[in-house]
Formats: C-alpha cells, structure tokens, sequence
C-alpha cells in the first residue's frame, strides 16, 4: 500500500467518525469526565465484589 493511500484511508476514516459524533451515533464520546468515571468506579466495584465472593466460595471448598 501506498504512503500516499494510507493517509487517504486514514483521512476518510477520522471524517467518518467525526460525522458519526455530530449525528449523534457515538453518543457514548458525549459523557463528561466526571460521568464516566462514575460509571467506570460503579463497574470496579461490582467486579470487586464478584471477585472477593468468588473467592469466598473457593475457601468455603
């Protein structure tokens, strides 16, 4: 492949994207910092919690 048609592919790929977010697609991009590091910290704690009965069970055997 060419340099030149690498940046091309590249290009249409980044202004797809773009347009996907101003559609309202990738409504996901759209949370705030604080928003997802609140949904991130409430999927760590059910992880957590999973983890710690899991091995409660294995100590229970």
């Amino acid at each position: 492949m060419a340099r030149g048609q690498k940046k091309e592919k590249t290009r249409q790929k980044n202004m797809k994207k773009s347009q996907e977010i101003s559609k309202g697609k990738r409504k996901e991009d759209r949370t705030t910092t604080s928003q997802r590091e609140q949904r991130n910290s409430e999927i760590m704690q059910q992880k957590q919690k999973a983890a710690n009965e899991k091995s409660l069970q294995t100590r229970e055997e």
